[in-house]
């Protein structure tokens, strides 16, 4: 893509820029979100995403096109699953429902932030080595095979390293206060329980943010829609969270319908460095890639609805990278 430092920099203030709006007005006072506020809001970010991308399409093509919907449709199907753990940590810690979106807005902050840096660092390593291509297929790989082994489990978040960490040096109170992280008690600083949600969150982030960026340059090797497509993916998940909360245990083949996308693209990245290499090895084309990855979510969706109708009692997992015993040994 020919971009100008222009175009970088109108992009990161309008995504700076919606960001900071929703902070200032839906996330400003502490309030329980209603189904119709969620559902505009979702509508106004899928609506903004889309537009970039008729931008993209008319301004560079409908190869750039094709590659930014592509990618936000990845970003967007990952979303989904941090919807899943999100709200285990904020049901396991017990987190008031007036503070769900100020936590939520912390970590697409944070989300925002450590994707930039892994988008840089992936690029330049892209750049520079043909062969991270091959590292990222087998990081995605790797991740969709661990987990569709655990496709019907959920991780615990008290068995995070980083929130074990925390409770082991710093003292908590065991009920919340308001929205306050730290507070004064007989003359002593005390961390409440709202820190270890934070920290719970920001470490999920990591880990999405480990998969869903070679994922998406999984789709296409441009840095500019890689960060446009998670930054606009990111920046709807709250509405999301909040429009489909009490919908998203209805989805219980959607962990088995991302692991076999993340396969499918880790695959796809192994080709493209063996394209490179040699002739003979096939070159996925972007068209193919939306075809695989909307049948797979389409199958999964449908299938998931009508197991749920079959059998009310059936629910959807977020899925696990690893083995629960093997946690709790740690």
């Amino acid at each position: 893509m020919n971009l100008t430092t222009e175009t970088w920099l109108l992009t990161v203030a309008l995504i700076v820029g919606l960001l900071l709006f929703d902070l200032l007005t839906s996330t400003r006072k502490a309030h329980d979100v209603s189904f119709k506020e969620a559902t505009f809001w979702s509508i106004f970010y899928i609506a903004v995403a889309i537009i970039f991308g008729a931008w993209v399409w008319g301004e560079f093509g409908s190869q750039f096109g094709k590659e930014y919907f592509a990618a936000y449709i990845v970003e967007k199907s990952l979303s989904v699953d941090n919807l899943f753990v999100f709200l285990i940590i904020l049901t396991n810690f017990a987190v008031p429902s007036i503070y769900h979106q100020r936590v939520l807005m912390v970590g697409i902050v944070l989300a925002l932030f450590m994707r930039a840096i892994f988008i840089a660092l992936g690029a330049a390593a892209l750049q520079a080595f043909s062969f991270t291509f091959v590292i990222f297929g087998g990081i995605l790989l790797w991740t969709g095979i661990k987990l569709f082994q655990h496709w019907d489990e959920d991780p615990d978040p008290q068995n995070n390293p980083i929130v074990k960490f925390a409770q082991r040096k710093i003292p908590f109170t065991n009920e919340y206060h308001g929205g306050k992280i730290f507070i004064k008690e007989n003359g002593k600083r005390i961390a409440t329980p709202l820190l270890l949600v934070m920290l719970a969150i920001g470490a999920t982030d990591l880990l999405f943010a480990l998969d869903s960026i070679p994922a998406t340059f999984g789709v296409t090797q441009e840095p500019f829609l890689v960060f446009a497509a998670n930054a606009f993916a990111l920046l709807g998940l709250r509405a999301l969270y909040f429009l489909i909360k009490n919908l998203v245990n209805k989805l219980i083949y959607l962990s088995i319908g991302l692991a076999f996308i993340l396969i499918f693209i880790g695959i796809k990245l192994v080709m493209v460095w063996g394209h490179e290499n040699w002739d003979a090895v096939p070159k996925i084309s972007t068209n193919f890639s939306l075809a695989v990855i909307g049948s797979i979510l389409l199958i999964s969706t449908v299938a998931s609805l009508i197991k749920s109708k079959k059998d009310p009692t059936a629910i959807g997992h977020a899925g696990r990278m690893s083995d629960p015993k093997k946690d709790e040994d740690k």
